[in-house]
Order: structure tokens, then C-alpha cells, then sequence
């Protein structure tokens, strides 16, 4: 019957065969498998200090961490919250986390007390590391504190006394860590908007690398430079970055604030061949003068990977201009599918790249399909619907929110993930826009990023957001907030009248709001919510 159902419903599988997982592993044993090869290597090292670590530190340091918090009295399936910018030693924290029989979350160092807060009391943490600077925002949360760094903070466990303490604690009868237990608690504002904590097991994690790694070639084993710069509390950096660098061997660069100069010297000087970063910073590698100032025949940059936002076409091309020997791939997942969901492949090995302006194609291990919104049935090929996507790598679900979980994974194990997108005839996947962001105008769906991406071919536009205000007689009217050039001598009027040229009628601006900045997340999404409430808070003046 089963077999039947699969018949009438439209489920798309990758190209290419599926990739074995193997059992019995937790995710650290995963990551480190061949590092005795590799123990002189650097596994980590931070683009402004110069502090590395070896892989021969990362394996020492993580049995000694995971000894110490065991004596510590950290039991299996307890969370230690993370509270870091990226530094070297964040690796081997999640990993001896992990190792103890712990669940790793990580928490924006950026973040607010109140927020910190909210994340340790959901998730019942037990324990939070964290460092001298960011110490005063966590010591009054009512829970042990592990300080890295020299320095000795009255009142906190300091790190190298722990990891002291961990080499003369003896092996613990530790209680068998499984596949199926949990390893991390991330929090994600998932398809709803506020945060909840993603429970993510080692087989999810696991399960997650061999199918995005699936094309990385023998020889390309200890040979890739990553820059970390995404931050490492997110799924995409702990994952993507640190957990994927470490499986192949290369070297991670550490970075714990964007700012472009120290991102093009980290470039240059640690020869970064690989950098996962975000739109707005392609916008800035474009727009901003102070590139001019390097010399970018010295970049080693094979390929950059871009996720978390579309990206417009017109600053792809700009960018493939200005650097063209560098590979743009952009890329989708998210932190309730373990990070990447689709990506590229590899043309040396027969795997071809998707078209410009795809997130991909369908990873091996993996099944997609796209929903009608209302109706729920499955849709065929160059249809636009909800993608969902079914594997070994969907979360369990949401940490103690039943409810939620219930709305986003169904009872058949599909993820739905709250965006919009069709797969073509080749098996690219295109993202269209978010459910929640479409813009409603008359009953006609506006999708925010088509109208940015249009305004970010405005010689004089920097950067722009595309928002919904509620007005009478439409309903929703799309909004531009634009950041323009200073030396710019275009109106709201030239605005508007630029970006009619350009669409159907009812996709057309209705007002456009001057603003120094765009406010966006560390991950590059546009915090639209924000500039709606400034706005609407305006106009009640």
C-alpha cells in the first residue's frame, strides 16, 4: 500500500547513490577517525592571535575535558551551555562535551543576560564555559563556570587547572554513549520565530557529514584551509565548519568578529581555500573600497559558500567579476536538519555544479519533496511549494515542545521547513521565499528577496529590506528600507519608479524608508521584524 501511496506522490531523490553511515561511533570518534596521520597538523588556528592547536591537541585536550566534566559530575544527556566567541579551543570543547556523554549548546556570545538566561533555564544546562570577557553576564545564572584562558577568575573553574585535573582523573565508569543519544541543543528561531532548543543526536550529526561530504576527494584529505568565521554556537559553524574541517583533516582559521580588513588579511595571510560566509558580506567584497587596498592576486580562495540568504544575481556576477578564479556555491540547510540539507558537487568527479542561483541538488541519503501550502499534496516538478525533506538527519525534535515538533515534522517523518522552493528538470533546487515572509498585496504572494535583489542593481543602493506594512485596502504593501549611497542624489520617487521598471505591477514598492543600516542577524538573515516595528512605530507619531 505504502508502495502504491509513493506512486501518486511526487518524491525527489539525489542523483547521486547513497553513502554508508557508519554505526556504533559517536560523533567526536566520527570526526577524529585517521588523526594519528595528522597529529602535528594544525587543526585550529585564530586569524588575529595566532593561538593554534594541533590535531594532536584537539585529541588530547578533548579526552581530558571529558574526563574532567565527568568528574565534574556531568552525566550522559546533560547539557553544558557554551557561551563563546570563535576561538581556537572551541572545537575541542564541543567535541569533550560530547565526549563526556554530554549535550553541547551553544549560545551567542553577543546575546543578552536575560537571553543566556532563557537558553540555560530551557534547556536545564548544568554547567556553562565560557571566558573572562563574557564571564559577568553568566556567573549570577546559579551554575558551575568553566573560564578558558591565563587568567583566574574567583568563584569559576579555570581551564587548564580542569584539563590538569581531567589527565589525573581515572578512566570513570562511564556509562556507553549510543548513536542515538543526544549530542547537541542548539537554538533555532525554526519556522515560527522564537526560539526553541533542536535536539540532535550523534547519528543525526553523523549522518549529516557523510551525506554533505560525500564528494570531498582522497587527495583533498588534510589539504583544505576553512575560515571560521560563522559563528561556531550556530549549526552551520559547529557542523559545517568546525565538524566538517576536522572529518578532512584541514585547518580551521578562527575569526570572532567580521570586519574586512582582518577578513581579507586572514585570507591572504593563513592562504584560506575554502570560506563559508554570508551575502552581506559578497555585498561588502563588492561594494567597499578597502578591498581595493590588498593585492587579491595573493588570495589562495578556491570557492566561497554562501547560505542563510539569497543571494541576488546581479552581485553574484559582480562578485564573479572581481574575483574570478573563486567557485560561489550557495547552499541550504538548517539547524532542525543538522545544518546542510543541499549543496554542490564536485565536476572532477563527474558531479556538476548547480546553476547559478541554486541552493543545489538533493544530497545523497536524502528525500525531498514540495507541498501545496493548503491543499498538503505533493507537487511535480517546477512547481513552487513547501519543501520538506525526509532522512537520518531530521532532528528528534524540539526540546520539551511537543506542540511545535508536531507542526513542523509530520506523523510519515517529513521535515517541513517553512520554505518555499522547485526542483527543475535537472534536479536543482531553487528557494523561492519564505512561507512566513511572503508578502501578501491583494491576495498576489510578493516575495521580499526578488524586490532586494532588483533594488541591489541600483547603482546608489547599498543595501535594502524588502517589508510588509498592513494597509487597508491591499492588506500587506511591500516596503523598501534602503541604505543608499551618501554621495547619491536620487528621491524616494527615482527609487520606486526604478523597481516599477522592473516588475509586474502588483509587486511594485509603495514607499521607501532611507536607513543608515539593515539590521541582520549574525547569520545574515534580514531582521525584517525589526525595521516593520520601527516603521509602523513611526507612523503612530
Amino acid at each position: 500500500m505504502e508502495d502504491q501511496k509513493q506512486d501518486n506522490e511526487h518524491i525527489f531523490r539525489s542523483l547521486y547513490s547513497s553513502v554508508p553511515i557508519p554505526d556504533k561511533l559517536t560523533l567526536p570518534e566520527f570526526v577524529l577517525q585517521g588523526v594519528e596521520e595528522y597529529t602535528e597538523k594544525v587543526a585550529f588556528v585564530e586569524a588575529v592571535t595566532g593561538k593554534a592547536f594541533t590535531y594532536g591537541d584537539v585529541v588530547r585536550d578533548t579526552k581530558r575535558l571529558a574526563k574532567a566534566l565527568t568528574s565534574l559530575g556531568l552525566r550522559k544527556g546533560q547539557v553544558m551551555v557554551v557561551v563563546l566567541p570563535n576561538v581556537a579551543e572551541y572545537g575541542i570543547i564541543a567535541l569533550g562535551i560530547m565526549s563526556a556523554g554530554g549535550v553541547f549548546s551553544g549560545a551567542n556570545p553577543t546575546a543578552l543576560v536575560s537571553e543566556i538566561k532563557k537558553q540555560v533555564e530551557a534547556s536545564g544546562a548544568r554547567g556553562i564555559i565560557t571566558d573572562s570577557t563574557n564571564y559577568e553576564k553568566v556567573k549570577t545564572l546559579g551554575l558551575p563556570v568553566i573560564v578558558i584562558g591565563e587568567e583566574k577568575i574567583e568563584g569559576a573553574v579555570n581551564w587548564k587547572e580542569l584539563l590538569e585535573a581531567g589527565d589525573k582523573s581515572g578512566d570513570n565508569d562511564k556509562e556507553e554513549i549510543l548513536q542515538t543519544d543526544l549530542c547537541a541543543l542548539p537554538f533555532s528561531s525554526g519556522t515560527t520565530g522564537l526560539q526553541k532548543g533542536v535536539m540532535l543526536t550523534h547519528r543525526n550529526l553523523i549522518a549529516n557529514l557523510c551525506s554533505s561530504l560525500f564528494s570531498v576527494r582522497s587527495e583533498m584529505i588534510g589539504q583544505i584551509v576553512t575560515l571560521g568565521l560563522i559563528p561556531f554556537f550556530h549549526i552551520y559553524g559547529i557542523v559545517g565548519i568546525c565538524c566538517a574541517t576536522m572529518k578532512n583533516k584541514g585547518k580551521v582559521v578562527a575569526m570572532s568578529r567580521y570586519d574586512l580588513r582582518l577578513f581579507l588579511n586572514a585570507l591572504i595571510a593563513h592562504e584560506v581555500s575554502f570560506a563559508p560566509i554570508v551575502p552581506p558580506i559578497i555585498l561588502n567584497l563588492v561594494k567597499n573600497p578597502i578591498v581595493d587596498e590588498f593585492d587579491l592576486s595573493k588570495l589562495k580562495l578556491r570557492s566561497v559558500m554562501t547560505a542563510a540568504a539569497p543571494l541576488a544575481p546581479e552581485l553574484l556576477t559582480a562578485f564573479e567579476a572581481k574575483f574570478p578564479n573563486v567557485q560561489v556555491q550557495e547552499a541550504y540547510g538548517l539547524t532542525e536538519h543538522s545544518c546542510i540539507t543541499l549543496t554542490h558537487g564536485d565536476p572532477e568527479k563527474g558531479q556538476g555544479i548547480a546553476k547559478r542561483n541554486s541552493v543545489g541538488f538533493i544530497l545523497p541519503n536524502l528525500e525531498v519533496k514540495f507541498v501545496d501550502p493548503v491543499t498538503g499534496r505533493s507537487l511535480p516538478k517546477n512547481t513552487s511549494g513547501e519543501l520538506c525533506v525526509r532522512s537520518q538527519c531530521v532532528m528528534q525534535g524540539y526540546f520539551k515542545n511537543k506542540e511545535e515538533t508536531d507542526k513542523t515534522i509530520d506523523e510519515e517523518g517529513w521535515l517541513h521547513t517553512g520554505d518555499i522552493g522547485y526542483i527543475d528538470d535537472d534536479g536543482d533546487i531553487f528557494i523561492v521565499d519564505r512561507i512566513k515572509e511572503l508578502i501578501k498585496y491583494k491576495g498576489f504572494q510578493v516575495a521580499p528577496a526578488e524586490l532586494e535583489a532588483i533594488l541591489l542593481t541600483h547603482p546608489s543602493v547599498e543595501d535594502v529590506a524588502v517589508v510588509p506594512l498592513p494597509d487597508e485596502e491591499a492588506g500587506e504593501i511591500p516596503v523598501a528600507c534602503v541604505v543608499i549611497n551618501p554621495k547619491a542624489k536620487e528621491k524616494e520617487e527615482d527609487i520606486l519608479n526604478f523597481v516599477a521598471a522592473n516588475v509586474a505591477h502588483y509587486k511594485k514598492i509603495r514607499a521607501v524608508h532611507f536607513v543608515d543600516s539593515i539590521p541582520k542577524s549574525l547569520s545574515g538573515k534580514i531582521m525584517r521584524r525589526l525595521l516593520r516595528d520601527k516603521i509602523l512605530s513611526m507612523k503612530k507619531k
